[in-house]
């Protein structure tokens, strides 16, 4: 085996050992029916086409009392004229007219903080609006935060895909967390940097929230689902992660260019910084791309290095319960990743700049694009 062959299994097996401690300890919460109301909060800015379907869904709650409040963050589509429709004949639903955003928010942290206002529940569980969640899903977050003393439980919903651009990007969610966040040490440790949720699905106990600041704390941040768990982790307080693909579904993208502007606006937060990226070009391509093409240069020891990564990602899809058509597209999505990720931190004349939802938010101080 050659050295770089040698490198490029080193490099596979790196997400292959992290998959194997975090698919066994990373579980399905059970639904118990619990004490205290849930209040499920929707932020929503022009979602006419999502949110029927996703009332519907959090108004088929069990297990637990829910209250069901969606904060119309200035739409100019139906959002507030469908809610109003649906609350005239839903006790448990209202529509919140979410304040104008003043300087130094990014518009979903203040229409979270809004809603967290606005809430009764003992529990806030905020889902985006394109979130279906199942019936038993809010008594099952509310139930392990419970049992795992957590104050902020999160996990990934099943992300549905439709177009091949969608199935290059939206899957690495899944692999990046799973192959490289060690879980099982996350939970032993109370470190900051090991704290990660995802924001399409979050569950916070109203005391914890209100005692550190929930959004507000993280107003100028654009990935509430890496800031907020580390703030909660830097005050004290317990996250933890689940298998969320059985309590919901999300459909992201409707295509490969709002996929690439989606994961383009909070990249600056992520992966794509001067310190992070280069190391994370290296674990990706060296461990998943450079096997390929060893192979292809007649370097047959690339070989096993292939095997490990395409087993680990269908270890991931098959958790994730996404399309397994998509592994064999791995090292596709891995290097559309990786371009994504490099534009968001070189692309002339747009560095330090996100527009998302008709805004345009300039990069966090400080932060060096």
């Amino acid at each position: 085996m050659t050295a770089l062959a040698l490198l490029a299994l080193i490099l596979a097996l790196i997400p292959a050992l992290h998959a194997i401690g975090n698919l066994a300890t990373l579980h399905v919460p059970r639904a118990e029916p619990g004490p205290g109301l849930v209040s499920i909060l929707i932020p929503a800015r022009n979602e006419a086409a999502n949110l029927a379907a996703t009332l519907a869904a959090a108004l088929a709650s069990r297990d637990v009392p829910v209250e069901v409040i969606v904060g119309d963050d200035h739409s100019t589509d139906g959002t507030a004229d469908l809610v109003t429709a649906l609350a005239a004949r839903e006790p448990r639903l209202r529509l919140l007219r979410v304040p104008p955003l003043p300087p130094g928010w990014t518009g979903k942290n203040h229409a979270c903080h809004a809603l967290a206002q606005a809430a009764t529940g003992s529990a806030l569980l905020f889902i985006d609006a394109d979130v279906r969640i199942h019936h038993h899903a809010a008594a099952a977050l509310a139930a392990h935060a419970r049992r795992a003393g957590a104050a902020l439980v999160s996990g990934v919903p099943r992300q549905v895909t439709g177009s091949l651009g969608e199935r290059l990007t939206v899957p690495m969610i899944n692999f990046l967390l799973l192959g490289y966040l060690p879980i099982p040490l996350a939970r032993l440790l109370p470190h900051p940097a090991l704290g990660t949720a995802c924001g399409q699905l979050v569950l916070i106990t109203a005391e914890a929230y209100r005692a550190t600041g929930g959004h507000a704390a993280i107003r100028q941040t654009l990935h509430d689902g890496v800031q907020l768990p580390r703030v909660f982790r830097r005050q004290g307080w317990h996250t933890d992660l689940v298998d969320a693909a059985p309590l919901a579904t999300c459909r992201m993208y409707a295509s490969f260019g709002q996929a690439w502007a989606g994961f383009s606006k909070n990249a600056h937060e992520g992966l794509a910084t001067v310190r992070a990226l280069p190391l994370w070009s290296l674990l990706l391509f060296g461990g998943h791309v450079l096997p390929w093409l060893l192979v292809l240069a007649g370097d047959a020891g690339g070989l096993p290095a292939i095997l490990v990564s395409l087993g680990t990602r269908m270890a991931v899809t098959r958790k994730a319960r996404e399309d397994a058509w998509t592994v064999p597209l791995h090292p596709l999505a891995i290097l559309t990743t990786l371009a994504l990720q490099w534009n968001a931190l070189i692309r002339p004349g747009r560095a330090g700049v996100s527009t998302w939802k008709g805004r345009t938010y300039p990069a966090a101080p400080g932060r060096s694009p």
